[in-house]
Order: C-alpha cells, then structure tokens, then sequence
C-alpha cells in the first residue's frame, strides 16, 4: 500500500499540525515535503554524548539536549530544509517555559546558545554541515557554532559576528576548548572524542 506524502505550505502549518502528524523519528521539512532523517551513526552518537556530558557537568543539564531539539531555520536555497535537529543544543534558559508542549525552537523565539554537529561521513555531509547548516544557523542568529570532525579529532569554533560565522578557533589533541559564550570551559577535544 502506498501512503501518501504529507506536505505542508509552511513551517507554521507543519508546526500546527503537531501531534495529529503520529509520525516516528525525525524529520526535516523540504520544500513542503516531510523527508526522514536517518538515525545517527554510533561513532557520531558517542561523540556528542561525550560532549553532551561535558556540558552538563558546568552547566544545568536540562540545557544541554542532542538530535530531539528541532530548530526552525530560514530557507536560504532550495532543497534547504526549514527546520534542523543538531547534534548538540545548549538551549537558554527561558527556552524551558517556551519548549514545554514541544522541543522546537520556532523563529520566533530567541536561538539557542550554542549548536554543534558532528560531521558524517562522505563529501556531501561534510558540504552540508560547513556550508549550508552554517550560513542557515548564522542567518537564524545562533551565536556559536562548532563543528565536530571525527576524521581529524578536531574541533572548530565558530562564532557569529556581522551575520557570518568567522573562526574563533580550532582546537585538536589536549588543547583545552575556548568559547566566547562560554569562557569558563574546562575542557579538551581530546575528552570529546575519548573512545571509553
């Protein structure tokens, strides 16, 4: 049997139609079409569990959220979808009130803090995560912005200046992590990508 694709002409009409939709998983709204998100690699996964864990032990865990928190970006080019789920979240705290029937941070809230993904393999995820999450989370004013690449174990921090991300830093090895929105990080890149 074939099921029909569910389409939406917006963001808020897909937003709207909330738990009616009973759908599984993930899903990224493209040009008006529902398109599931595969789940994450178990590499990825424990990478941004690490990082997640990281977080949690300086900040309030119930900010620190991976792949469930949907962020409603802007479309910039077609084929780009409206909403994203990154990796990692570091959500405000005002965020808790405002996410309380549904983990989506809709364009008119404020961005989150921080976002990272971590980069799955193959050139055109590498594309994706450098240059189309990144110009769409810069335009939605998301202030930081990392990029976690498992190939080198490195780390780049990203901050937003003038609706751009420039490179505040790339940290690698035993280099403690420094961040402009969180200055107090202790740290390393190394501990992000530990194996244990």
């Amino acid at each position: 049997m074939t099921q029909a694709k569910l389409r939406f002409s917006s963001f808020e009409e897909y937003f709207a139609a909330g738990d009616d939709l009973e759908l599984e998983g993930r899903y990224e709204l493209i040009d008006g079409e529902l398109v599931q998100v595969p789940p994450e690699s178990e590499e990825n996964n424990f990478f941004a569990l690490n990082l997640r864990d990281l977080f949690a032990a300086l900040l309030p865990r119930r900010w620190v959220r991976i792949h469930q928190c949907e962020i409603q970006v802007p479309v910039l080019e077609k084929k780009d979808a409206a909403n994203r789920y990154p990796d990692v979240v570091i959500l405000r705290p005002e965020h808790i009130a405002l996410t309380k029937t549904r983990l989506t941070i809709k364009a008119d809230m404020p961005p989150p803090q921080l976002v990272a993904e971590v980069i799955s393999p193959g050139s055109q995820n590498r594309d994706r995560d450098f240059n189309r999450k990144r110009a769409q989370y810069a335009e939605r004013g998301i202030p930081e912005y990392w990029i976690l690449d498992p190939q080198t174990r490195s780390i780049t921090v990203l901050e937003l200046r003038d609706r751009d991300y420039v490179t505040f830093g790339i940290f690698a090895n035993h280099e403690l992590i420094f961040s402009p929105t969180f200055p107090n990080l202790d740290f390393t890149a190394a501990q992000v990508f530990s194996e244990e």
